[in-house]
């Protein structure tokens, strides 16, 4: 009985000693709570290698969303679809061809005008010949979101506008006649043709659609009902997404004329399409490098700053294997330890980052932009370089003899 209760009093004093999870995870943060002026300093290296992350991808991404405004400007989505010009008799696209080039997946905006060959004139008193090479044109109540137009004074043709003898003059066409402004309580008419028209609005200029400054607007409806429009475009604006344009481009003929396609004329796109998509290639590039480097200071600072902390800590590891912590425990705590440590730091780092985006951007004028795989690539970054730093100090630590490190001074 002695023996078997001297085997087992033996055997229990040698079963190893067996943590739960969480007494692991508590452990693990022993030295974070215990050394906090070295644990702030730690996670300070992090939050900067991280801000940095977020600071050299947020601000390039700002200034090239910046950019893409105004070469977006520049009309680099869209493109106009004419027939083909010096025929006898002259052709002219199909009165359905809007409402089917509005069809074609990627377009956004499909609008149009008709040019039908009247005049307009400030007064009916006008001698013949005296027009100002202004044209009268039937304009789709949806022009200005084609051509990125604004309304300089009064307001633009809507859905009831278009019905009645009323018409909008472009910039140059209102200096022509004589209009500085639109005054709606006492509204001013011009004669297209024989029938009078109220103004209602002027435009600003469109320098990606010169002809529209030149011209006289009237609704769709009401160039049939009072000048005898028949329908026919012969202008049609089209919108979409850079991406899409040569795609769109390629079946803009066929779509707007399926009769006679070669008849049909549709321009190219603007040369500032290419610029805008080579600036983003060589934005894409750098933001991945500069990225790339960010992750790698970060991780370089959290591996330091472990292998450090196992030197510093040798007779508290010695101390503990001695008191029955197995080598797994002891990695376990190191490993914790760095992943915390790496989760602090990047916490503040994107957020520090993020605001500096911010205040950068507003100070430039640009819009705030902070790439949201930036921000998660922050995060989950740390916590990458929190394992992958920790892995070998704590290797290490586990392995150190603990006689050896009882005896270190």
């Amino acid at each position: 009985m002695r023996r078997t209760g001297g085997k087992a009093g033996v055997d229990r004093a040698a079963a190893p000693v067996r943590l739960a999870p969480a007494d692991l995870v508590g452990l693990g943060l022993l030295g974070i709570r215990t050394r906090k002026v070295r644990a702030a300093l730690s996670a300070l290296g992090i939050a900067i290698g991280i801000a940095t992350l977020v600071l050299v991808t947020g601000i390039p991404a700002s200034s090239q969303r910046a950019l893409d405004r105004k070469l977006a400007t520049l009309g680099t989505n869209r493109l106009q679809v004419t027939p083909a010009p010096n025929h006898d008799p002259p052709i002219k696209l199909p009165a359905e061809s809007v409402a089917m080039v509005s069809r074609i997946g990627p377009v956004t905006v499909a609008s149009a005008t008709g040019d039908f060959g009247v005049n307009v004139a400030r007064s009916d008193k006008t001698g013949a010949g005296d027009y100002n090479a202004i044209a009268v044109v039937a304009t789709r109540t949806n022009l200005l979101a084609a051509i990125d137009g604004r309304v300089r004074a009064g307001r633009f043709l809507d859905d009831a506008m278009e019905r009645q003898p009323t018409v909008v003059l472009g910039s140059v066409a209102a200096q022509r006649l004589g209009f500085s402004g639109v005054d709606l309580a006492r509204p001013t008419q011009v004669y297209l043709g024989r029938h009078q028209f109220t103004v209602i609005g002027i435009l600003d200029p469109a320098p990606l659609s010169p002809e529209i400054d030149r011209s006289a607007m009237i609704g769709w409806d009401a160039a049939a009902r009072w000048l005898r429009f028949d329908g026919h475009p012969t202008r049609i604006y089209v919108r979409t997404t850079d991406a899409q344009v040569l795609a769109v481009r390629s079946v803009l003929a066929a779509t707007a004329d399926p009769e006679h396609p070669g008849d049909v004329l549709v321009s190219r796109p603007s040369d500032a399409l290419a610029a805008k998509q080579a600036v983003q290639q060589t934005f894409s590039s750098l933001l991945l490098g500069l990225a790339g480097i960010a992750l790698l200071v970060g991780g370089i600072g959290v591996a330091n700053t472990m292998y450090i902390s196992v030197l510093e800590r040798r007779r508290e590891i010695g101390l503990r294997r001695a008191l029955g912590a197995n080598r797994g425990q002891v990695r376990i705590q190191f490993v914790t330890e760095s992943i915390v440590l790496s989760a602090l730091g990047g916490g503040a780092g994107v957020l520090t980052g993020a605001l500096a985006v911010a205040g950068y951007a507003t100070l430039q004028h640009w819009p705030v932009t902070i790439p949201p795989e930036a921000a998660g690539a922050g995060l989950g970054g740390a916590l990458l370089i929190g394992v992958l730093a920790g892995v070998y100090p704590a290797v290490r630590a586990a392995r150190l003899n603990p006689i050896e490190s009882l005896s270190s001074v």
